[in-house]
């Protein structure tokens, strides 16, 4: 832009001095009367000033513009970006099936690690658009209750596999593969290679008994399975009389008892059955007491030596907060090779516990329970859907 000054007698005769010597496109930017000073002003008018100024068009080429690469942040996305994601989740179960692996040895890694690791660091995500997707996916796992430092670990896995500027639907496949490998295959009875002894353990009020009426009815009704039922919670009388009332109407035989050297005796007037199903006691995991019966039961068939093959579940609810699934966890971790089970998965919105005790104990996963109907509210672990809630957030329907 070019600037200058001009003066005259009036603003007309500046104002054309202006536009002659920058022509018909000067604009004129102030205009100011000068007054003359000291003894001048006796023999001289005042006088007019203006500014004027015009636009100077450069006939070189434009540079192009370079657009500067966005820094990554941890600013939600749009509305808009979040809807288009989770409509693709809608389509990851078939785009995926012929992907998944069955095996992982993809541990969560157990050291302390410092307070500030549990979020992504900035400067440790690569500075492309895999980061926007990465972190709302992050947020997603976090808003299913799925631990920090695991969240953490997952979008951290798949970050440094990516190519840079992938697509949203190869990021959504990675992180949805990464989840369905960490939740592993279920586990579940398998009365194909003989006869079973299934122990179910865990505290109280978490729904064992209504769980083994779920499975024996399932296996009896819809098997064809000769199932008996042991149960050794003694501790509630409401708990022997429910299971009694399922054992009437479903014609299934069971057995009290009241001590674990009772069990093998038991045990032996099923020799006919190939599935005994044994509710034990719920038992607090800070009574380590009540535990110590719990290991007893199971060490007098082992030593039984009988033909039983011993399966064991740690029920616990969904429901519960992870702090206190964990001393659960701990407080069974002498009782080797247990499964789990997990209940009252319509009684919460955040399934991300699944995925955290899974990795927190190595146990795989087996049934969850979604209701108290009996025997129809009750399933195999569905890892895929699992993986899709999680990924999705916090669940708008039950699970199952």
């Amino acid at each position: 832009m070019i600037v200058k000054k001009y003066t005259a007698a009036t603003e007309t005769e500046a104002a054309l001095k202006a536009k002659e010597d920058l022509g018909a496109g000067a604009v004129v930017l102030n205009v100011k009367t000068i007054k003359q000073r000291g003894i001048a002003k006796l023999f001289k008018k005042n006088y007019v000033e203006i500014t004027a100024a015009l636009e100077e068009k450069e006939n070189v080429t434009a540079a192009p513009e370079i657009k500067k690469q966005p820094a990554p942040d941890y600013q939600a996305l749009s509305a808009t970006t979040e809807k288009a994601i989770e409509k693709k989740l809608d389509t990851l179960h078939n785009l995926l099936a012929d992907q998944i692996k069955k095996n992982e040895d993809d541990k969560l890694r157990t050291e302390e690690q410092p307070k500030e690791q549990n979020q992504p660091k900035q400067e440790e995500i690569k500075e492309n658009s895999n980061f926007k997707y990465l972190k709302l996916i992050y947020n997603k796992l976090i808003d299913s209750e799925v631990e920090e430092k695991l969240a953490n670990i997952i979008i951290e896995d798949i970050d440094s596999s990516l190519k840079k500027e992938s697509n949203i639907d190869s990021i959504i496949s990675a992180v949805y593969q990464k989840i369905i490998l960490k939740l592993g295959e279920p586990v579940v009875i398998d009365v194909s290679s003989g006869r079973n002894i299934v122990f179910f353990m865990g505290p109280t009020g978490v729904g064992k008994t209504t769980t083994i009426a779920k499975l024996a009815s399932d296996f009896k009704l819809n098997k064809g399975i000769k199932v008996a039922m042991i149960t050794a919670d003694t501790y509630r009388i409401a708990a022997v009389e429910q299971l009694n009332t399922y054992a009437g109407i479903l014609d299934i035989p069971v057995s009290v008892i009241f001590s674990p050297s009772e069990l093998v005796d038991a045990v032996k007037t099923y020799s006919e059955y190939d599935l005994i199903l044994v509710d034990t006691a719920g038992r607090s995991h800070r009574n380590l007491e009540q535990l110590g019966e719990i290991q007893e039961l199971i060490k007098n068939i082992e030593d039984a030596q009988s033909d039983l093959k011993i399966e064991k579940y740690l029920v616990v609810s969904a429901t519960t907060k992870y702090r206190d699934l964990i001393n659960i966890a701990d407080a069974y971790k002498d009782i080797k090779d247990y499964r789990l089970l997990f209940t009252k998965l319509d009684e919460t919105s955040a399934y991300g516990n699944l995925l955290n005790l899974r990795n927190r104990t190595g146990a795989p996963l087996s049934y969850t329970t979604c209701g108290q109907n009996v025997p129809d509210d009750i399933e195999i672990t569905d890892v895929q859907g699992l993986a899709k809630q999680l990924i999705s957030g916090a669940a708008n329907t039950p699970l199952g």
